[in-house]
Formats: structure tokens, sequence, C-alpha cells
């Protein structure tokens, strides 16, 4: 049986290899648990909430019991972009989707529970497109983030839906599985449908977006630095363009 180590930085980075210099494939968020696959060394092989794996130092990890959990984190209130008080008195900011211990007291920004943030944040594809254009707006491209502290496209995508109560795997391949096909092209697009774009020869895809109507997408894109909404209908300028002649299907989540 795997053992459940806890996140205690506020974000921890996943990297495909056990050394600092390795690739970042994906993060994991403060107060997040993670199954103990493997040792080397310092290094701790990991599994995260989406069954995603990875090597994370261990400097970034806390071993707790499972009475400790319990009785720090019963709450599980989830960070909207928070900085919170600690119990040793540390104050530190919390991106979005980090889980804020129940003895930390947020001082700026906003934490919800589980109920709250259910009300809060319905599936539904106009607030999923909102959410992503309010809570991501300038929000840097980096390659393996998951937070609007920096994010690829994917990480963006999965990121929001979660918080709308809809698992998505992490990446944007995986993503392409999800839901059924939108059929029509973009014309048919509504709120919160998945675009996916590829570049490469074999059609693999390498991109995805957030659709915001019929014309437009919300997305993360090392074109343009990060954060950007826009056309996928053969408009706009150069970059805009080229991303239209990439895209391959859309799916509907939602």
């Amino acid at each position: 049986m795997s053992t459940e180590l806890i996140v205690r930085a506020a974000v921890a980075p996943v990297n495909a290899e056990p050394r600092a210099g390795s690739e970042q494939v994906s993060q994991a968020l403060a107060g997040h648990r993670v199954a103990l696959l493997a040792e080397d060394g310092p290094w701790r092989r990991v599994r995260t909430r989406d069954g995603y794996e990875g090597w994370v130092h261990g400097g970034y990890l806390l071993a707790a019991s499972p009475k400790d959990l319990a009785s720090r984190y019963a709450t599980g209130r989830i960070s909207l972009g928070c900085t919170v008080c600690e119990i040793d008195g540390g104050r530190r900011a919390l991106p979005l989707g980090a889980i804020v211990a129940d003895d930390a007291f947020v001082e700026s920004g906003a934490a919800v529970s589980p109920t709250e943030r259910a009300e809060r944040f319905p599936a539904d594809g106009a607030a999923i497109a909102r959410s992503a254009q309010q809570l991501f707006e300038g929000a840097p491209y980096q390659w393996g983030g998951i937070t609007p502290w920096g994010a690829d496209c994917s990480g963006l995508v999965q990121s929001v839906f979660a918080l709308h109560g809809i698992a998505l795997p992490r990446d944007a391949h995986q993503q392409a599985d999800a839901g059924v096909p939108v059929e029509g092209g973009v014309g048919a697009l509504v709120p919160a449908d998945l675009l996916f774009f590829s570049e490469r020869p074999e059609g693999r895809i390498s991109h995805v977006g957030i659709a915001v109507d019929a014309h437009r997408m919300v997305h993360l894109a090392l074109g343009r630095g990060g954060y950007a909404v826009d056309r996928v209908d053969g408009g706009g300028d150069d970059y805009a363009r080229s991303l239209a002649e990439r895209f391959r299907f859309a799916r509907r989540v939602v």
C-alpha cells in the first residue's frame, strides 16, 4: 500500500526525473495529498490526485499521520488566490486550487469550502468560460504549470474545470478523449467546449483551449507568452490565423 504525503510548499514542481534540472511535467499544490511510490535519495516519486506520476523533492513534502491530516484539513477549503497567516505566525500566498489548512487565517483574497465551491462554481459552460477568463487573466505561460502564477494550456483547462467540479486528465492529448465530439466545426461551439490543435505531422494533439463563444477561445499559449483570448474562425492577426489552421476538432464536456 502506498504512503500518503502532503504538499507543504505553495507550489511543488513535479519533475520527469529525480533532479532539479529535469523537465517540470506538472505541479502539486499546498495541502494536497500525494501517494509515495518510490524514493531516490531526497527525491520522492509520487502520484498526484489526477493520477499523474513524477518526482518531487522531499523538501516540498511533509509526512503526516491520518489523524493530523484529518484534524488540519477537515474542511478542505480551496484557495481562490489568497494570503494566509498560519498557526506558526508565518504568512504566505497560496495559488488558486491550493488547500487551506483549518488552522490558517485568510488575511486577503478568498478561500471556499467544497459546498461553497459547488454553489459559486457550477458545472455550467458559461460559468466555466467566465472563470477561465477572470481567474487566469494575465497568467504567464509555464510548461507544466497549473495555476495563474504560471500554467500551460492543459493546466489551465484542468484547473478551471476542476474548480467547477469536473475532473479532467492532465495533458492535452489525454483531454482530447473527454466528452463527446462537437459536430459542425467552430461555428457550432458553445461556451466551455474544448478545442484541440496540432502542428505535428502525425496529428498528435499539442494544444487545447476553452471556447468562449462560436468565434473565440481562451487559452494559455507560448506564442502569446501566456493568457490570450483568440479568434478561432480564421480571422484576427497572423497568430490567430495560424492557430485556426492547426485546429483539429472540438469536444463537449459539459
